[in-house]
């Protein structure tokens, strides 16, 4: 699923290269924020006019994570053309605020949703559509029905 998801972001991304865009922003998770950045990094190398800027939520973020996944996290992060952190320390609204940061920083929203009409995707989807963000969906999951 990984591979899969991580070919349909190179895709998209392609496409929007094609079009103009020069600058992608991930969120600098484990999961899907991972494969996308990887993605972008990939895509570098034949596009070099691109640029990577990772929104982390906080400094601490990879503090419990497994040491693959800091070692992964730190070259995404040391690859990237600019690292940005919204808290300094992890707080109950620094997950929000790096979802909100990255769509008002947008023109198109590339996300790997499953459906779920709750969470942080959720909830970071509808508010790029309240802007008129241009949201290009990755269906993760059967349960994927219309935004409300």
């Amino acid at each position: 699923m990984k591979v899969f998801i991580k070919q349909i972001v190179t895709d998209e991304a392609t496409k929007l290269i094609n079009r103009g865009v020069t600058y992608f922003i991930a969120g600098g998770a484990l999961g899907f924020d991972t494969l996308a950045a990887q993605a972008v990094l990939d895509l570098k190398k034949d596009y070099a006019q691109i640029k990577l800027i990772l929104a982390i939520p906080c400094k601490n973020q990879s503090d419990k994570w497994s040491y693959d996944n800091k070692v992964e996290y730190e070259k995404i992060k040391n690859a990237s053309d600019k690292v940005i952190y919204l808290s300094e320390k992890y707080e109950s609204s620094c997950m929000l605020k790096r979802n909100r940061y990255m769509v008002d920083k947008s023109d198109f929203v590339i996300a790997a949703w499953d459906g779920r009409k709750r969470g942080g995707t959720y909830y970071t989807l509808n508010y790029a559509k309240k802007l008129g963000k241009k949201i290009i969906f990755i269906d993760i999951g059967s349960k994927n029905d219309d935004m409300d």
